[in-house]
């Protein structure tokens, strides 16, 4: 498990906090729908630079979120050494997409151009509000500045074409806005 790379893993969850006494932890899901999550085996946590594989022993829903006991932790300071930790799975477990469907995880970190050319920076991250996904995209050095602009994912009419093979995204989007 140790020789996998980031493209070999997707960063599915976090573990984020301790949760009672018995070795159980607070999960937070990227899952749709959330608990998707506990289905897949084994987690792999990312401890040090090593990927550590890790069973879940039993996961639910719980209130808003999930809670997991992971296997051979029993005890709650156990658990705490968890705590932080992003939940990453291997990419291949992940279930195949249609035509122009996308893994968030795929499109963080690629370049967004304008359909004229002008880069307007990376996709840090995407934020899910419910009507569409917006992509967080932050200006950098060879971008026209070093703004933050919020982009609705909305393909075909703002969201023109994702080349993966490319690391871009085209998009229709005025660079003052």
């Amino acid at each position: 498990m140790n020789g996998l790379t980031s493209e070999q893993t997707t960063i599915v969850g976090r573990i984020t906090t301790i949760y009672g006494v018995k070795g159980w932890v607070k999960i937070y899901s990227h899952t749709e729908p959330m608990e998707s999550i506990l289905n897949y085996s084994p987690w792999l946590l990312n401890r040090n630079g090593q990927w550590l594989p890790v069973k879940i022993a039993d996961g639910k829903k719980h209130g808003k979120g999930l809670i997991a006991k992971l296997a051979g932790v029993d005890d709650r300071d156990v658990a705490r050494d968890y705590c932080g930790l992003d939940i990453a799975i291997e990419t291949s477990l992940l279930p195949e997409l249609g035509d122009g469907e996308f893994y968030w995880s795929q499109l963080e970190k690629l370049d967004v151009i304008t359909e004229s050319g002008e880069k307007l920076g990376k996709v840090s991250h995407l934020i899910a509000t419910g009507s569409n996904d917006v992509l967080v995209v932050k200006g950098n050095g060879q971008s026209v500045d070093r703004r933050e602009r919020l982009i609705p994912y909305l393909p075909d009419q703002v969201i023109k074409e994702i080349n993966l093979d490319e690391g871009t995204i085209r998009v229709d989007w005025d660079p003052e806005f």
